[in-house]
This record gives C-alpha cells, sequence and structure tokens, in this order.
C-alpha cells in the first residue's frame, strides 16, 4: 500500500510540475502576443480550462459523469449579473456569491442525485443542466431571457484581465494538487476504482462524492462568473449543453485524471476551434472525431501519451 501511495504521489508530483510549466508560458505570452484580440482567445480558452479542471475532477478523478458544467459556469455567471443589475452590488460581493451559490446548488443537486450511478447519473445532471437553462431563458422580467444582462467590467486592460485568468488557473490547479494528495484525493480515487470496495472500507462515499460536486460546481461558478465580466454579458447561451460537450472533448483529449491534461487539451481544443471557424462549422464533427479515436486507441490522452515512456520506464526497473 505505502509503495503505491508512494507511486502516485510521485506521479501527481510531476502531473503537478507539468501545469506549472503550462501555466508559466502561458504568463509569458504577453509578452510575444500584442493582439487584444488573440489574447483574448487565450482568455477564453483559459476560461474552459477551469471548466475542464472542475469537470475533471468528478469525471476524472471521482469516476462521477456529469453533463452540467457548463450549466454551473452560466448560474455562476448570472448569480453576479442579477447582484449588479438589481441590487447595484458591486463585483468584490457578486464574484464571492457565485462561487458560494454555486457551491450551495452542487450540495444539494449531490446529496439528491449521487446514490445514482452510471447513465442515471448522467441524464439527471443533464436534466438539470437543461432546467436550469430554460429557467434563465425564460425568466424574461427577472433575468431579461434571450437577450442576456450586462456585466460590469472588473478591469480596463485586456492585459490585465490576462493575468487575472492566470492567477485564477494557478490558485485552482495549487488547490486541487493539495487536495489530492491529500485524504480527500485519496478517497476520491479509492471512489472511483471501487465504489463498493471504498464504501466497505469505512469511506463515506456520499459524503466525499457531494464534496467533490459542490468543489466542481464552485470551480466552474467562478469562471463564469469571471468570464460575464470579461465579456461585459451573461446569456443563456453559456449553459448550452454544446459548450459542455466541448469542455469534455477537452479533457478527454487532454487526458482524464489528470491536472496537465485538461489545461492542454482546453488549449488545443479551443485554439483549434478558433481556427477552424475559417473552414465552415465542422468544429463538431472535427472534435467528436479526436474524442472518438483518443477514446479507442489512447484513452489516457495527450498526458498519458506524454508519460507513457517513463511509466514503462519505472515499470520495467521494478523489482
Amino acid at each position: 500500500m505505502t509503495d503505491a501511495r508512494n507511486l502516485w504521489a510521485r506521479r501527481l508530483a510531476t502531473d503537478f510540475r507539468a501545469a506549472l510549466v503550462v501555466t508559466g508560458l502561458l504568463a509569458l505570452a504577453p509578452l510575444f502576443v500584442s493582439s487584444p484580440y488573440t489574447l483574448g482567445i487565450i482568455i477564453v480558452s483559459i476560461y474552459f480550462a477551469l471548466l475542464a479542471l472542475g469537470w475533471n475532477l468528478l469525471a476524472g478523478f471521482t469516476g462521477q459523469f456529469s453533463l452540467a458544467p457548463a450549466a454551473f459556469a452560466m448560474l455562476g455567471g448570472y448569480t453576479t449579473a442579477l447582484l449588479g443589475y438589481h441590487l447595484k452590488a458591486p463585483l468584490a460581493i457578486g464574484i464571492p456569491a457565485a462561487i458560494l451559490v454555486t457551491a450551495l446548488l452542487g450540495f444539494v443537486l449531490g446529496r439528491i442525485v449521487l446514490r445514482l450511478k452510471g447513465p442515471y447519473l448522467a441524464l439527471t445532471t443533464l436534466s438539470f443542466a437543461e432546467i436550469a437553462r430554460v429557467v434563465v431563458y425564460n425568466s424574461n422580467e427577472f433575468t431579461r431571457g434571450d437577450q442576456g444582462l450586462n456585466v460590469a467590467s472588473l478591469m480596463d486592460s485586456r492585459v490585465g484581465y490576462y493575468y487575472l485568468f492566470v492567477v485564477v488557473l494557478l490558485a485552482v490547479l495549487v488547490g486541487l494538487y493539495l487536495l489530492m494528495r491529500g485524504r480527500a484525493g485519496r478517497f476520491w480515487l479509492a471512489i472511483r476504482d471501487d465504489e463498493t470496495g471504498a464504501e466497505s472500507r469505512g469511506i463515506n462515499v456520499v459524503r466525499y462524492k457531494t464534496f467533490a460536486v459542490a468543489l466542481s460546481s464552485a470551480i466552474c461558478g467562478l469562471a463564469g462568473s469571471l468570464y460575464g465580466t470579461f465579456s461585459q454579458l451573461v446569456s443563456p447561451e453559456l449553459g448550452l449543453l454544446q459548450q459542455t460537450g466541448l469542455v469534455i472533448a477537452m479533457v478527454v483529449i487532454g487526458g482524464m485524471g489528470s491536472l496537465t491534461g485538461p489545461i492542454v487539451g482546453a488549449l488545443l481544443v479551443y485554439l483549434t476551434s478558433e481556427w477552424l471557424r475559417g473552414f465552415g462549422g465542422i468544429q463538431l464533427i472535427v472534435f467528436s472525431t479526436l474524442v472518438i479515436v483518443v477514446a479507442r486507441f489512447f484513452r489516457t490522452g495527450l498526458w498519458g501519451l506524454a508519460t507513457q515512456p517513463r511509466a514503462a520506464k519505472a515499470a520495467g526497473a521494478a523489482p
């Protein structure tokens, strides 16, 4: 057990260092990219990286397949926007409120649905996501429906926004790393690998799964709130199922169950998506095909491919 734990700790440390390198390279981008448009595209890709990390916490580390990350991002954005629109609340209140509200909604949803498994869990979270989006879309007097709500800008400089997103990405990475190397992380992995076995060993499965849903929801809510202040608009389109599909593609292609994979996948998928806009609406076809190929032949994603030689060498060196 100790050897297995040490092996996981070493792999997690390597994964975390690689994620820090990617984040560091992102921090250097404004030194070489002067176009505000290009910086804006990278900012949106970091927004998707936050969603991908939040979803990966559930699917990659805990083994719970949710279809609601985009819905929680939408709810986080609307929490900040509604507080500003109706109560004139500053962003210093609106952004923390988005984290708190989405964490609470995730906790309640988790308590309701996490006794379900497999397709039932996926269908229930899908239903929640669609209900939330339809309610927002049809509540014209409260949310202004499909017109969306304007959100105050957090700062005037696009470079400032860029570094804000990088700092938030770094903070989320550090937080997830500390959790995954501690008791919560070990319990999440045990639940993912064998839920029945984890429960038989005294792990409170429902509690830790609920904690994972609440934390994942809070990360997505924070991302949605920050994105709303960046675009200065939130609308029901943030919660479209297509957005969730994009997040899932990012994690699968980058590598589930890692810290580096979701970030690399988000950057690769979103930047490629922007490039493919010039060829018509073929993004979904391309990424759907990639997901099928990766799921069939490279189930560990790009991160797994990158670390496979090292893992094979370590296995060969083991007695």
